[in-house]
């Protein structure tokens, strides 16, 4: 059976929250995943987060059809948006429209809705970083998950924000249709690596880079470099200086001067998921990479 996914859109929208994973949907019903895709709202046409209009939108359903998903898109400046009689309109969808069966997701502030409409309550839910507490002041009862991609409560998903819409539309792709075409449109979309549920919203290797050091930023990058090929190797100090271009002494200055941290505590921080460690080992899921360890442990060589 196809499962029915309707975009819901409201004046503001982020067209990235949108345009994401409306693509990534539609690049797997067109490779043959069970799919039907409808992009509605309460207004024909809407102004977008870029200023240019997103038009042609089809009506909100009066009653949700069997085995659907309600994906509703985050916006801009959603303070301001929400309190919008059209996004009004949609809290007050929300609240009449749905079926038992009916599940419903968010991307970015879009879980703000949900939260308008009592849909929330008593989950564990996530947004963007900047909107948990936003978040938690207009779902009192639900368990609003810090740093993480997205969540699942089973009816419910909730994703963090922007880019991590692509990654939960993936996630649905799966579902409906299996980890091997999912896989296939992230190829596709030329994603570097696929994120799950467990995943930070910030990338460790971002943290310790708010910084203009040239030399620094080479060491760093030498490092995030690497781990894709050998997610195991420590560089040492003098070979880091060297692409530096710098001494070891003056890199481990350096270094400590405008990352706030250590050479060697830089390479301690990020951690790989199992997906990313399966991923870099080359296995097609982080499932696949368990089932290996595990047939080595039982049956080693």
């Amino acid at each position: 059976m196809s499962l029915s996914v309707y975009l819901v859109v409201t004046p503001g929208v982020l067209l990235l929250d949108y345009a994401g994973p409306a693509e990534a949907l539609r690049m797997a019903r067109d490779m043959g995943a069970p799919l039907k895709l409808h992009t509605c709202g309460p207004l024909p046409d809407v102004p977008t987060s870029l200023g240019t209009q997103l038009g042609g939108l089809a009506p909100l359903p009066t009653q949700m059809p069997p085995n659907s998903l309600v994906l509703i898109t985050g916006n801009s400046h959603e303070r301001e948006d929400y309190a919008t009689p059209a996004a009004q309109q949609v809290v007050r969808w929300l609240q009449t429209a749905m079926r038992p069966d009916t599940r419903l997701a968010s991307i970015c502030s879009g879980a703000l809705l949900l939260a308008m409409a009592g849909q929330l309550d008593g989950l564990r839910c996530t947004t963007h970083h900047t909107l948990l507490d936003d978040l938690q002041a207009l779902a009192p009862t639900a368990h609003v998950q810090a740093d993480r991609i997205f969540v699942d409560d089973g009816r419910v998903l909730t994703s963090a924000g922007i880019t991590t819409g692509i990654d939960l539309a993936l996630y649905i792709v799966e579902q409906v249709a299996g980890a091997a075409l999912a896989a296939q449109v992230a190829r596709r979309l030329v994603m570097y690596t696929r994120r799950g549920p467990n995943d930070p919203q910030l990338s460790p290797w971002l943290a310790h880079r708010n910084h203009m050091h040239p030399a620094v930023h080479r060491a760093q990058d030498a490092i995030a470099h690497s781990l894709a090929q050998d997610p195991t190797r420590r560089w040492s100090l003098p070979e880091l200086a060297d692409i530096a271009c710098v001494s070891p002494r003056h890199l481990s200055r350096l270094f400590m001067q405008h990352s706030g941290i250590s050479v060697l505590d830089y390479q301690k921080h990020p951690r790989m998921t199992q997906e990313q460690l399966a991923e870099a080992c080359g296995f097609a899921s982080a499932r696949d990479f368990r089932r290996m360890r595990m047939r080595d442990l039982i049956h080693p060589c």
